[in-house]
């Protein structure tokens, strides 16, 4: 049966000589593969694009699926773009920052159903950063705050997070980190006017992410963190 849904692109593999499996968390769904076929080899169409582009990490599209609980394949009838960025890929500040929120989404949306709330919350997050327009140095750590609340282990302030990382033999600098922490927890924005210097932002990322292995098994290190910390 068809559904219309709209989808975040999380990642894509190679699939046979022309074809992909590309991850997509759907709005209807939840985190769902699909099976692409010919699109690696495929010329330009008309409006001058590759299919390839509607599958790149962090795309937002408005698709019709075939949907069967038993598989674990599925196919794509439809695809377009929900939402074309014009900053993100232009900008090496939003680009670095998508890496980062590539990684972490493809390591925490593992559950193959609807959850009320965070569609809209990513869909939202990534249009508001392709528009935001000044203050994008700190989008990455609010953008983790507010997803853990959505996730169920969100924190009130730094000491709760401190305290986890310090139950789990982690260090975390109190005296430099607590006063930025408590700050971006009580932040409901991504225009947080809170300044911090290279290496204060790279310590509250850095224990940001801590906090997150706690509570992702094999969440490991991420790739773009050192691409980050030179934000």
């Amino acid at each position: 049966m068809l559904h219309k849904t709209r989808g975040l692109v999380l990642t894509f593999i190679r699939y046979k000589e022309s074809s992909i499996i590309v991850k997509v968390f759907t709005e209807a769904f939840g985190l769902k593969s699909y099976v692409v076929n010919g699109v690696r080899h495929q010329s330009k169409g008309k409006t001058g694009g590759s299919k390839m582009a509607l599958y790149q990490p962090l795309t937002l599209l408005d698709l019709v699926v075939y949907n069967q609980d038993s598989r674990q394949l599925h196919r794509i009838s439809e695809a377009r773009l929900a939402y074309p960025f014009t900053s993100i890929p232009f900008d090496v500040r939003k680009s670095t920052i998508c890496l980062l929120l590539t990684e972490t989404l493809a390591k925490t949306l593992t559950e193959e159903k609807e959850e009320a709330g965070l569609f809209d919350f990513l869909y939202e997050s990534l249009v508001e950063l392709d528009q935001q327009s000044r203050q994008v140095e700190n989008f990455h750590l609010l953008f983790l705050l507010r997803l853990a609340r959505l996730m169920g282990f969100g924190a009130e302030s730094a000491g709760e997070i401190a305290g986890q990382l310090g139950m789990a033999g982690y260090l975390f600098d109190h005296d430099r980190l607590s006063g930025p922490l408590d700050r971006l927890c009580q932040t409901d924005t991504y225009t947080s006017p809170l300044a911090l210097d290279r290496a204060g932002r790279a310590g509250l990322l850095d224990a940001l992410l801590q906090y997150y292995a706690l509570h992702f098994e094999n969440f490991g290190e991420l790739k773009s963190l050192a691409v980050l910390r030179e934000l």
